[in-house]
């Protein structure tokens, strides 16, 4: 879909969108996010591992992931976890109805005026970060693929928790 954008967007003169290359990488430093989410109540992460979820409500795997993001929160927040998921949605009541549908236990942002999403360029949806104790974004995910993501994540975020701060 974003080639397709691309090219219309070459053909009419404009720039480019960002293409899948330009997303940010395991190895890049976590963006600042409170200039990102403007007006959004962000937890301190200085010294924690954070997990940061772009879903939106027309995505189906982001419906599944947030059952496992649930259970990771309620598994390793104790230890220094935290999970910031970003809603993408234009609409804020789509953004409502599925965060109240959801029951997420970890906290949701609205990225009303897409500035996370632009500089994060995630993929697809939904994309999570992985991000160590010192600000390094260790490990992507594209998509959710059930079962298979959760193990990944679980394992990820024990090795993250476990290094030094």
């Amino acid at each position: 879909m974003k080639q397709i954008l691309s090219l219309l967007l070459v053909l009419a003169g404009a720039t480019p969108v960002l293409t899948a290359a330009d997303s940010l990488k395991a190895g890049q430093a976590l963006p600042k996010l409170a200039p990102l989410l403007a007006g959004a109540k962000l937890p301190d992460t200085s010294g924690k591992v954070v997990l940061v979820d772009f879903w939106a409500s027309w995505c189906v795997p982001c419906k599944a992931s947030f059952p496992a993001l649930n259970k990771l929160q309620a598994e390793q927040a104790a230890k220094g976890l935290v999970i910031i998921a970003i809603g993408v949605d234009d609409d804020a009541a789509d953004f409502k109805k599925f965060a109240a549908a959801m029951q997420a236990k970890f906290l949701l942002v609205h990225d009303a005026a897409h500035q996370a999403v632009g500089a994060f360029n995630p993929p697809t949806m939904p994309t999570s970060y992985l991000v160590d104790r010192k600000g390094v974004i260790r490990y992507v995910h594209s998509g959710f693929k059930g079962a298979k993501t959760e193990k990944e994540y679980t394992a990820e975020i024990e090795t993250l928790l476990g290094e030094a701060r």
